[in-house]
């Protein structure tokens, strides 16, 4: 591990949400006021088509409903992302690293120039949609190892992510994940149903998988402009996988190892970690981090945590560049 001392600042690194997130409406108090956030929301309400006006009109109403469909929380996810990595770089910011959970790697793939802003959001489209047809589902949120789980979990029943040692994500069809939450209960393991009506990062996904395989090959992958750590294999994204196809479209069906993938990005460096994602879902996971408690890496969020009042949502950015101007970075001050 390289060691952080005086001699330079942490790098920064960019956190991007994606599924399990809550409260995809955050980040209104930064629209109309901030250009950059602003204009990247609206180019990616505009590339979504005919469905983007009223997810737009949707978000800007704090409509709530809906955020557990893949047709709505999934490109809101995405548009929010990408906003706010284009307003901490419109602040001067140059991340030197990133990491996205579920779609929140889609948003870390157009950062890092691996694929365009609008083939991606054509993708998360096709993705979505093809989604939304697969069998009903749902996943379930479970505090355990994952070898605590052996054994335990019905046929029909995965692991769709692991976000820590012991915070891990099921996915399945509504009766085996019924079945699967009833004998973690009984063994005294403490779980709960997470928005979702569909089972992301299962075997239920690969009827989607297989519909959206010919948009994926049609589309133009590049090695990354900036370390990109993937939550699809737990460590980083190298050329041969940031360029097939095949890797970028899987990943609906494959699991989510996002705390395996921030382990190895601390143990290769010390960061300062920005959660460019709603509630601070990322920000919690990342201070449970040995790295950060520990103080050999930081963490901080560009929104506030969910439910905030008006004033601590409307400090959240500036405290947050104001942190990473603390560790030695000189963004203008907006």
């Amino acid at each position: 591990m390289v060691t952080t001392g005086a001699l330079r600042p942490r790098p920064v690194a960019l956190l991007f949400a994606g599924q399990g997130a809550q409260h995809p409406g955050m980040g209104l108090h930064l629209y109309g006021v901030e250009p950059c956030f602003t204009d990247a929301m609206d180019e990616v309400f505009a590339l979504l088509g005919p469905d983007g006006p009223d997810l737009r009109d949707g978000w800007l109403a704090g409509r709530t409903d809906g955020f557990d469909d893949a047709g709505r929380a999934q490109p809101l996810l995405f548009a929010l992302g990408y906003a706010l990595a284009r307003l901490l770089l419109g602040r001067g910011v140059r991340p030197a690293a990133l990491l996205g959970h579920s779609v929140g790697e889609a948003v870390a793939a157009v950062v890092a120039d691996v694929v365009s802003l609008p083939d991606a959001v054509r993708l998360l489209v096709a993705r979505t949609a093809a989604a939304r047809t697969t069998p009903p589902g749902g996943m379930l949120a479970v505090a355990a190892s994952p070898g605590t789980l052996a054994g335990l979990l019905p046929e029909g029943v995965a692991v769709a992510a692991v976000n820590g040692p012991t915070q891990i994500l099921l996915a399945g069809a509504r009766e085996p994940l019924a079945e699967a939450e009833r004998r973690l209960r009984a063994r005294g393991v403490p779980c709960r149903p997470a928005r979702a009506r569909q089972g992301f990062h299962s075997p239920l996904m690969e009827p989607a998988v297989a519909a959206t395989l010919p948009e994926y090959e049609r589309t133009r992958w590049r090695a990354p402009a900036v370390r990109l750590y993937s939550a699809a294999t737990g460590g980083p994204l190298t050329a041969g996988e940031a360029t097939d196809p095949r890797f970028w479209g899987r990943q609906l069906a494959g699991p989510v190892l996002f705390g395996p993938a921030l382990h190895r990005m601390l143990t290769d460096d010390d960061f300062v970690l920005v959660d460019a994602g709603p509630g601070q879902s990322l920000l919690s996971l990342a201070r449970r981090h040995p790295a950060v408690a520990s103080g050999r890496s930081r963490a901080v969020s560009l929104l506030p945590a969910a439910h905030a009042a008006p004033g601590p949502a409307g400090r959240a950015l500036a405290d947050a560049v104001e942190r990473i101007r603390a560790e030695g970075h000189t963004p203008p001050v907006q």
